[in-house]
């Protein structure tokens, strides 16, 4: 399939756009190092991104018409996985998630 995205006369078939969010435990400490994964629900691709010393992470260029599941995972422990649904009209759009560390 061609696609031709952001040229004169041709229609956008979709948009792209970040994830951006922060990793924490239920304090609302940020955690550094934490393995952030992003799931493509269409393809079923697996991104990962490291948090930084301030605990966020960012996921570029993804598409509108696709769901995402996120989840993080620091040692052990697994966040809830959350959604970000193509219905979801915001342009950059935050997702935090929260780590149950005992």
């Amino acid at each position: 399939m061609l696609l031709l995205v952001g040229l004169p006369g041709v229609p956008q078939l979709f948009q792209l756009r970040p994830l951006t969010g922060v990793v924490t435990d239920k304090r609302g400490n940020t955690l550094p190092g934490a393995a952030v994964q992003l799931e493509n629900t269409v393809t079923l691709s697996v991104v990962s991104y490291i948090t930084g010393k301030d605990g966020k992470y960012r996921f570029n260029l993804l598409h509108d018409d696709v769901d995402y599941t996120v989840k993080a995972k620091y040692r052990k422990y697994w966040s809830a996985s959350k959604t970000l649904s193509k219905f979801d009209p915001a342009k950059h759009p935050e997702i935090d998630l929260i780590i149950p560390i005992e």
